[in-house]
């Protein structure tokens, strides 16, 4: 009698019956790529229209979080790759075309540009502080003198950031429920969201607080009008389309997504803040929570979902 030892595709993990390349490593880098992008992006319009002293806290205080969260993010991103040692290569050429050269590029700029800004607030924020070299306290206040520009600068990349984090995801032609073009405004208005929520969440102000939650409810609202034509169009497509929308109709990821990220993650927050600013109480945490919350499982769910879809017909 002859044995063979019979090795198929089906035994090897992450590849059958679906190709699964992508983790939560991917997921968070989304998160915390479209909450910076939200945080700065507040943080520069309010400084722009003259709001710097009622809104403190959205324009310097919570600005403290999106270097670390780039930073993290950009950790995340690196830790995926598999050869990590030649990361330096996205930078040696410009692609226009390229999604991932535009992020590339755009977290670039941005990166140092937020521990800038941040660090332009210091002698604000801490009267005691002072800048042990002297070449930087002329740097500090070269930036203080041209910060409005700064913020315009700040304000264009941090939309270029978040939109990018969904763009990168339409831009795979082969996951039907990646590419659609609803994917990049969703991710910008799902970032701002967040970014909000941030602010909201550390400030002690009421009438910023006020100001921030008025904004985030028509986020909130047009990030469920954007939901809500995402599957209108799943539903009026293709039959690769449609087996995309099933996953959330009754497939696997149906509780994770319609529960978590628009129950718990939307409806319930805008609906806690709508409440709050009619004079209801409501403890100060639990909606910037809730929105955090949801906007991390959204990218969790899109990501693991989309790697599911694929071109069958």
């Amino acid at each position: 009698m002859k044995e063979e030892l019979m090795v198929s595709g089906k035994h090897i993990a992450e590849i059958y019956p679906v190709l699964h390349l992508w983790h939560w490593e991917i997921s968070l880098y989304l998160f915390l790529g479209g909450l910076a992008g939200g945080i700065l992006f507040f943080a520069a319009y309010f400084f722009i229209i003259g709001k710097e002293k009622e809104m403190s806290t959205t324009v310097k205080w919570a600005t403290f979080i999106a270097p670390l969260a780039l930073m993290i993010g950009l950790s995340s991103l690196l830790y995926d790759l598999h050869h990590k040692l030649y990361f330096w290569r996205l930078f040696t050429t410009v692609r226009f075309t390229s999604p991932m050269s535009w992020g590339a590029w755009t977290l670039l700029i941005i990166f140092p540009l937020s521990i800038i800004w941040v660090a332009s607030f210091m002698k604000d924020m801490f009267p005691n502080w002072n800048w042990k070299w002297k070449y930087l306290n002329q740097f500090e206040s070269f930036v203080i003198k041209y910060r409005l520009p700064f913020a315009w600068i700040l304000m264009f990349l941090s939309i270029i950031l978040a939109v990018y984090t969904g763009i990168l995801l339409s831009a795979f032609n082969a996951r039907p429920l990646w590419n659609v073009s609803i994917l990049g405004p969703l991710f910008l208005v799902s970032g701002f969201s967040t970014g909000l929520a941030t602010s909201m969440w550390l400030s002690k102000n009421d009438a910023e607080r006020r100001i921030l939650s008025r904004i985030d409810i028509f986020f909130i609202l047009t990030e469920l009008f954007l939901i809500i034509h995402l599957f209108m169009g799943f539903m009026a497509g293709t039959a690769v389309k449609l087996e995309a929308f099933r996953l959330f109709m009754g497939g696997s990821f149906t509780i994770s997504f319609w529960i978590f990220v628009v129950l718990l993650g939307l409806i319930f927050p805008v609906t806690l803040e709508i409440l709050e600013l009619n004079g209801y109480h409501v403890p100060k945490w639990v909606p910037p929570l809730l929105i955090l919350f949801g906007g991390l499982m959204f990218r969790f769910v899109m990501v693991d979902a989309g790697q599911i879809t694929r071109f069958l017909y």
